[in-house]
């Protein structure tokens, strides 16, 4: 993995910039970006995925492999997201979650799907509704159905906020544990000073804090 080059990225709404950041993310660290709602964490986020709402101006480059992403459509970019909610599709058993998100070339699909679960202690349980799981293990399935499409790098947009403090530092654990073993750079945004810290000790990087909206 290379590292992720945010080149000058700046976003604007209605002529007013919400964020400036110039700065490299290395493999197997993070950036955090803190701050309250409305200060453009999540739109940062979106910029680099490819899927900015045109109410949003942008420029700047996000660079990878010494290739421009921005220039690429969404589904191209190879950037793996995480939100707030699991999004697991409620029609698909748990496995059916998993393989979805995997090339339809690649190889033993079945076997990485069987060995997803088991790094992420649910082994046996693909056959299970994604409504029976816990909070926790919702987000154990979301990162192992993000990570088998194999992504460049890792987005995480407040994945851990509507945990309870033991799951929460759980789960945190196990997606930054899974970043490095990876070796993705990760951009998490967050309000949580907690999350920023948790990432620093886990996986270093930089913190870059907004502060208040205007």
């Amino acid at each position: 993995m290379s590292a992720l080059h945010l080149d000058h990225v700046t976003i604007s709404l209605g002529g007013r910039q919400l964020l400036a950041v110039d700065t490299q993310v290395q493999p197997g660290e993070t950036l955090t970006i803190m701050g309250p709602s409305g200060v453009g964490k999540s739109s940062l986020l979106a910029y680099i995925g490819g899927f900015l709402d045109k109410a949003f101006t942008a420029s700047g480059a996000v660079r990878m492999d010494g290739e421009d992403l921005t220039a690429l459509p969404s589904h191209a970019r190879r950037t793996g997201i995480l939100f707030q909610d699991p999004l697991l599709f409620p029609h698909m058993s748990v496995a059916e979650n998993l393989l979805f998100a995997m090339p339809r070339e690649a190889k033993d699909r079945q076997a990485q799907a069987d060995g997803a679960l088991m790094k992420a202690g649910l082994d046996g349980f693909g056959d299970r509704d994604p409504a029976t799981l816990s909070g926790g293990q919702k987000a154990r399935v979301a990162l192992m159905r993000v990570l088998l499409a194999q992504p460049r790098c890792l987005l995480l947009d407040e994945p851990f906020s509507k945990l309870d403090t033991e799951r929460r530092e759980s789960v945190r654990s196990f997606v930054f544990g899974e970043a490095q073993r990876l070796n993705l750079p990760v951009v998490m945004v967050t309000h949580d000073a907690e999350d920023a810290n948790a990432a620093m000790d886990a996986t270093g990087g930089e913190i870059i804090d907004l502060g208040a909206p205007g």
